[in-house]
């Protein structure tokens, strides 16, 4: 046969579609923690339902939540050193310009987003009205412990308390406590003038009616230290320090150590993340079975918690995405996906603290933020950024005026947005803070609060749904400033990579370049890595890392990173 005239066929095998079952156990592989934290809050409400059918006693609620309680000081051993390192080795690698640019629009993205948070608080319990008189007879007027002392807390007491803190006078100190101003009851006898020297009012001194009736009770203001981490002063001083040492030469030793703590930090968080579905679980079953009346509260509450939620849920399904939508053109829903962990993890935990680590995790990891990014913005948010709170306060503060039959004015509202705006950022992202600046948007617009201790009975629920937004608006904001920084970033180059990565390129055990590179190189292998430099490069400033060989430089230059 004449082999001109001779065809060949070229028949491609293609691999089957795989079955919809195998699909799902793949993806179940890849989410194995995340699927476990949902299984865990799904079983923790199942198995807290149902103990409530039998009889226990209060050290049975205490051993059930023990595990959690174990999660949640080992999430918040971490906070510390995570700030820490992360503040001062994200600004030390940015320079002037670029950090100052990140931190206002940093700022003017959390003042903006707690604006608006608090404006749906108010539309929703307005709208809804869940307050009615009739309440008023199920609320004892008694104080919680959480709310004692703080009553005579005004606004410019918050604030000046705000400014303090930041500027702690023992860091030592800071690190266990911050100040607070407390109002102190003191008794004042009654002065006795010139007037007063004959034996007739000598014999009316005696009297003990009059001495009663003379003595004056006085508040007087004091500073105390009250327990927790004084968050924002660490704040202040880490940025200080960072920016100092990035521009000094000799500060690179410094700045290493840093990174390295850093990572050493996420490493436990990797490791904590594994019990987490369990604790998260022991928290919720914990916390079902400590209700004392779940019908009567849900009878007494549930409109409000309704208008409390809806409106959290149309901050977090709308406001924040649609911001993250119009400022970066990307699906906001891609984002929340990366974040599921996180905000599963804020809503069993009710600290955004203590989620903290994890929700660095979520952004460097699965939504692929620049940690020059998530290191400055990311803990300053989890101090400041509080939409949930925010919130939650105009929710609840109209609410109590709502029972009491006040109607507020256009001017009283706008009061009670800006108020639960400044005092959400005085919260400390802790359990039930919201509860002690709740005081202060009462204060500001003239209403009682006897009766504030009635909502603290849902407030446990509450808590973590708000926390939980709270965490979703530091991670859409991340994002935001990310976009809005990229150029700043791009001309600094790419994100300093760990010290484990560097370790793994020059033992030749991580490929020459991430799968996740804008452009793969040629490989190299570790023989070659001793003659040719190895170049770090990214793809717009996002901190992905891909190696190739610098050829401008000779044998005996440093790698270059």
């Amino acid at each position: 046969m004449d082999p001109r005239t001779c065809s060949t066929e070229v028949i491609r095998m293609t691999e089957p579609e795989p079955s919809g079952g195998s699909k799902v156990a793949s993806w179940m592989k890849e989410n194995l923690l995340l699927v476990m934290t949902i299984l865990g809050v799904v079983l923790g409400v199942g198995a807290g339902a149902f103990a409530r059918t039998i009889e226990y006693s209060s050290q049975t609620v205490m051993l059930v939540s023990f595990p959690g309680e174990i999660m949640m000081r080992m999430l918040k051993m971490l906070i510390l050193p995570l700030i820490i390192s992360s503040i001062i080795t994200g600004v030390a690698q940015l320079d002037a310009t670029a950090s100052g640019q990140m931190g206002y629009r940093a700022l003017a993205y959390y003042f903006g987003t707690t604006v608006c948070a608090a404006v749906t608080g108010i539309l929703c319990v307005v709208l809804i009205h869940p307050g009615s008189p009739t309440l008023l007879k199920h609320s004892t007027g008694e104080q919680p412990a959480i709310l004692s002392g703080g009553n005579k807390i005004t606004t410019l007491d918050a604030f000046l308390d705000i400014v303090r803190n930041m500027f702690p006078d023992n860091l030592v100190m800071a690190s266990f406590s911050s100040t607070k101003t407390v109002y102190k009851e003191i008794q004042i006898a009654p002065r006795l003038n010139d007037s007063l020297e004959n034996d007739t009012m000598r014999s009316l001194l005696n009297d003990t009616t009059f001495n009663d009736t003379a003595t004056q009770t006085k508040y007087e203001r004091s500073l105390t230290s009250s327990e927790g981490t004084n968050v924002m002063g660490m704040i202040v001083f880490c940025v200080a320090f960072g920016s100092l040492i990035g521009r000094m030469p000799q500060g690179k030793l410094m700045v290493d150590f840093f990174i390295i703590l850093n990572d050493v930090v996420m490493k436990m968080v990797e490791i904590i993340m594994w019990y987490s579905p369990f604790g998260i679980m022991s928290l919720v079953i914990g916390q079902i079975m400590s209700i004392q009346d779940l019908r009567e509260t849900a009878q007494m509450l549930g409109l409000y918690m309704l208008t409390v939620i809806t409106g959290l849920f149309i901050h977090a399904v709308l406001t924040l995405p649609l911001m993250y939508f119009m400022v970066t053109r990307k699906n906001p829903a891609t984002f929340f996906k990366g974040m599921v962990q996180a905000w599963i993890t804020a809503l069993g935990t009710g600290s955004s603290s203590a989620t903290l680590p994890i929700t660095f995790r979520c952004l460097e990891e699965n939504n692929k933020i620049d940690k020059r990014v998530t290191r400055f913005v990311l803990p300053v948010g989890a101090t400041i950024n509080m939409d949930g709170t925010a919130l939650y306060e105009a929710v609840g503060s109209i609410f109590i005026a709502q029972m009491y039959g006040i109607h507020l004015g256009p001017g009283e509202l706008v009061t009670v947005s800006l108020t639960s705006t400044l005092a959400s950022i005085g919260a400390a992202s802790i359990p039930s803070a919201g509860l002690v600046t709740m005081l202060l948007v009462l204060t500001a617009i003239g209403l009682p609060t006897e009766h504030a201790s009635l909502i603290f009975a849902v407030d446990w629920i509450l808590d973590r749904v708000r926390t939980s937004i709270n965490v979703l608006g530091d991670a859409f904001g991340a994002g935001i400033v990310m976009h809005l920084c990229r150029e700043e970033l791009e001309r600094m180059g790419p994100a300093q990579p760990s010290i484990e990565m560097l370790d793994r390129v020059e033992s030749g055990l991580l490929p020459t370049h991430t799968p996740l590179a804008a452009s793969p190189q040629p490989p190299i292998s570790p023989s070659q890595t001793s003659q040719k430099d190895l170049v770090a490069m990214t793809e717009k400033g996002n901190g992905q890392l891909c190696w190739g060989s610098n050829t401008d430089k000779g044998s005996n230059s440093e790698t270059q990173i």
